[in-house]
């Protein structure tokens, strides 16, 4: 078993005496709290940067939208509560999040740890170095991040590649909650953060995060996110990681297709081929089998939650 690349020592800051017993202002400015800031990346609508945080001395990660965004109230609930929820599923798949607040200018930042890692993309992309055993765990700590979320009333709707990080120490995160689910007490509606006018079918596959467009990665979508099913539940989250076990075993996703319209056609309408008959490599019945169970188009024929998929997962394939 080839196990995932461990992070360079010099990569992390050292930890000195004259850091750790540094005595604290008087008066405490939260303005000048953070500096040193570098760019890790920048999404569509949001900037991810690492800085110092300078009360505590550690490297951190800041994420705040971008300035075309920060005064958008639709964007603001949107940071704020991919902020909250981070923040409140406290889970060893989860990356803590310690503070959420407002800049100099009043535009909203959030704090959170800095993780470093590899995208499971990335690890996909060199799939050959890895045991299928290690790569099965992988999608196995995530379906434990999603189990303990939709125990919380939480579903995470862009279940990708992309948005799981690898750790080197064999830690395994679900990223990016911007698109997360959540009820009120009181009720189970959608709410305005749900609705968008149609897409245009015929933009390229990728991701599409917009406003006035479907919210999510289409290529990883349920058959009812793609619909804008107000009854979406946690079922849509066990298709996508269904979708990424596919992928795992297949070398490709389900649906192969060039444009927005395609995929969604695809996703709805047709029955995508089993495992074994696309690819030559040694694919485990039960874990095909799984993976074709999670893509079913009903979402009461798919696996009645994460908890079920680990159980199989974990079962001597």
């Amino acid at each position: 078993m080839t196990s995932f690349p461990k992070l360079r020592i010099d990569e992390y800051a050292m930890v000195y005496l004259e850091d750790t017993d540094r005595a604290l202002p008087t008066k405490i400015n939260q303005n000048t709290r953070y500096a040193y800031f570098k760019t890790i990346a920048k999404g569509g609508k949001s900037l991810i940067q690492s800085c110092k945080d300078m009360h505590l001395g550690r490297t951190i990660c800041y994420k705040k939208l971008l300035p075309e965004f920060a005064d958008d109230p639709i964007e603001q609930q949107r940071f704020l509560r991919e902020a909250r929820v981070s923040a409140m599923l406290q889970h060893p798949n989860t990356v803590p999040t310690y503070e959420v607040g407002r800049d100099s200018r009043g535009a909203y930042f959030f704090t959170m740890k800095l993780v470093h890692g590899y995208t499971f993309r990335e690890v996909l992309n060199y799939r050959d170095r890895y045991d299928l055993s290690r790569l099965i765990d992988v999608v196995v700590q995530v379906a434990y991040a999603l189990e303990y979320a939709h125990g919380h009333r939480v579903i995470h709707r862009d279940i990708k590649p992309e948005n799981i990080l690898v750790g080197p120490y064999g830690e395994v995160l679900v990223l990016d909650w911007g698109l997360a689910k959540v009820w009120s007490a009181a009720a189970s509606k959608n709410s305005q953060l749900d609705s968008s006018p149609a897409t245009n079918l015929d933009d390229p596959i990728g991701s599409i995060t917009g406003q006035g467009k479907l919210q999510g990665t289409i290529t990883y979508m349920s058959p009812e996110q793609i619909r804008r099913d107000p009854q979406i539940d946690h079922h849509t989250d066990v298709f996508s990681l269904g979708v990424v076990l596919y992928e795992v075993l297949a070398n490709r996703t389900p649906a192969l297709a060039e444009t927005v319209g395609e995929m969604r056609d695809a996703t709805l309408n047709a029955t995508p081929p089993r495992i074994s008959a696309v690819t030559s490599a040694h694919v485990p019945k039960l874990l095909e089998d799984l993976a074709m169970a999670c893509l079913a188009k009903d979402p009461e024929a798919r696996p009645d939650g994460c908890a079920e998929m680990i159980r199989l997962l974990q079962e001597a394939w």
